[in-house]
């Protein structure tokens, strides 16, 4: 279970102090799903980067799982985050240097080589997500869509238990975002994970499931 505590996010400025996040608590059970609506600026991105752990709130508590990953050292937070949460991000991070194929595989080898059985893991999640044929093509000979979907494969390679997608079809056509949408659900829903897409877009929030919205940097009811 994803648990969030009346979390708050303030950001030192030369004047008056800025408050991104205000007293935000959520709630998402193992295999539920949540979108989080709000104009640019409502502090979306800033709440999924303190539920992937990679900034930490000010105030209030974040535990996945029972497990409070703010109380790690930081490289055992890299390690949780790396083992734990999943990322698809409106840029899709590819390394341009690497092959489809490659970049799926890449979380596994934050600790050193692949585990067995990973790389062909990496081939079954490209076959599902309609790119066995682009396997072995670098990111520079994809289209917008194709390369979302190989970053939402890399996402899922390692069985996260929470997957994070920040504005994940910002940059392409309603038909690649409806496909890049489902994948996520879908596949989110095979792991048994929870998933969190912040996203502008009401077709796309529909296509989640439960609706949050966040104004302000409150999160309504």
């Amino acid at each position: 279970m994803l648990e969030v505590d009346r979390i708050a996010k303030t950001f030192p400025a030369a004047a008056t102090p800025v408050r991104v996040l205000d007293d935000v608590s959520l709630r998402i059970a193992p295999g539920g799903r949540m979108a989080i609506m709000g104009p640019s600026g409502s502090g979306k991105s800033t709440l999924l980067s303190i539920l992937g752990t990679l900034d930490e709130p000010t105030a209030g508590s974040v535990r996945l799982d029972g497990r409070d990953p703010f109380a790690l050292a930081a490289v055992e937070r890299a390690a949780f985050r790396n083992r734990a949460i999943g990322f698809v991000f409106q840029e899709h991070h590819l390394l341009g240097g690497l092959t489809a194929l490659d970049n799926v595989v890449l979380p596994a080898l934050a600790t050193g080589a692949a585990a067995p059985g990973v790389v062909e893991r990496a081939r079954e999640l490209l076959d599902r997500v309609g790119l066995t044929h682009r396997a072995h093509a670098p990111p520079g000979e994809l289209s917008g869509g194709e390369r979302q979907r190989v970053a939402v494969a890399r996402a899922v390679v390692l069985g996260p238990r929470l997957i994070l997608a920040d504005e994940p079809t910002g940059q392409l056509d309603a038909a690649s975002a409806a496909v890049v949408t489902d994948l996520l659900v879908e596949l989110a829903a095979e792991a048994g994970g929870m998933l969190v897409v912040a996203t502008h877009s009401q077709a796309v929030a529909d296509r989640v499931g439960t609706v949050r919205h966040l104004v302000s940097g409150r999160l309504e009811p």
